[in-house]
């Protein structure tokens, strides 16, 4: 197995290691794909090819695990997932060692529960599972909601604003619950809706948008303050009509001002495809990204690292990338994703 023995060699046509690296080699051993192979002998024979393009661990940035199967977006090429509000008994179930990889599922990193203001969104939503909102009762309140969802595990917390659908938070609680956050060395994710939603949450310090804003058109003041110092979501494709167009204006102004920009779509927000969604990249191409942004927004800056320092499991496109942005979107839907104990049991 290997040269020698112990060192394996594997060969893509195609690699996207941070850049787009043409045929590629890594070294794959304890468990691990490396790139770049640097410790092999000069141009050997490959121990194994695979026919395709490796990409570090596709991530959806914005899904709802509790109502979806986490198993089917594993299958549709989600390696990596983060759960924007779930109960606290369902996300004790996701939490996994060490980070380490489960069989047949997605990484999982999640915010814990919705936090929101006493009545607000999504309390009165019939979609909103039992336990998964937890109201904050003031400023004085919002230390121990934070903390509670820290306890329980989770990566950052998710505030939701949504002024059309109910009461939202006052700005004195909102900068409390950011300053907690921060505190314990959380980010904060944000649900925007409604007139001045995304500028309090601007104001307030919020990190991340968990939609690109679509109910109002962004001021370019407002959009230029928003890239300088946040993340924005897109879920372009939750959208139609009017909406969609609002978004994707928003979008195109923010990264043209330098904003970055996750790839998310929602899921469990209505009929989206379970795994990694064509129509949500092709709105990112129509808001100005680049492939090489896409693909950026797709592949969490951890994975990214993973990579470098040894991957536990990678995706895997067939083929090469197609020189057509929408056959490109098509083409990543292909994605498979392969851990390298698998590849090292195919040789044995």
């Amino acid at each position: 197995m290997g040269a020698g023995g112990d060192l394996v060699t594997v060969a893509a046509r195609e690699a996207w290691i941070g850049r787009w690296a043409g045929p590629t080699r890594f070294s794959l051993r304890g468990g691990r794909l490396v790139s770049p192979a640097s410790d092999h002998p000069r141009d050997p024979a490959p121990d194994l090819e695979l026919a395709g393009t490796v990409f570090p661990g596709f991530r959806d940035a914005h899904v709802h695990l509790q109502l979806v199967d986490a198993a089917a977006l594993f299958a549709g090429g989600l390696e990596e997932v983060y759960d924007l509000g779930a109960a606290p008994d369902v996300t004790a179930t996701w939490l996994s060692p060490a980070d380490r990889a489960t069989a047949g599922r997605p990484r999982i990193r999640f915010a814990g529960q919705f936090l929101t203001a006493p009545g607000g969104y999504p309390s009165d939503r019939p979609w909103a599972p039992a336990g998964s909102v937890r109201p904050v009762i003031g400023p004085e309140d919002a230390a121990t909601a934070v903390t509670e969802q820290v306890c329980a595990g989770a990566d950052f917390v998710k505030i939701t604003l949504n002024s059309d659908a109910g009461p939202v938070l006052d700005d004195g609680t909102l900068r409390a619950l950011v300053t907690a956050a921060h505190r314990l060395s959380r980010g904060v994710v944000a649900h925007v809706e409604g007139d001045g939603q995304a500028a309090r949450a601007l104001a307030a310090g919020v990190d991340v948008l968990a939609h690109t804003p679509w109910t109002e058109r962004l001021g370019d003041t407002l959009v230029r303050a928003a890239a300088a110092s946040m993340r924005w979501i897109g879920t372009l494709d939750i959208h139609r009509g009017p909406d969609r167009e609002t978004a994707v204006d928003n979008l195109r102004r923010f990264h043209a001002a330098g904003g970055r920009v996750r790839y998310g779509t929602d899921l469990g927000n209505g009929d989206l495809p379970l795994g990694i969604n064509a129509d949500e990249i092709r709105g990112l191409f129509g808001a100005g990204l680049d492939r090489d942004t896409v693909v950026a927004a797709m592949i969490d800056g951890e994975a990214g690292r993973r990579f470098a320092a040894g991957a536990d499991r990678v995706c895997v496109v067939p083929g090469s990338p197609p020189s057509d942005d929408a056959e490109f979107a098509s083409w990543l839907t292909g994605a498979k994703v392969v851990a390298a104990v698998d590849l090292e049991e195919d040789l044995r």
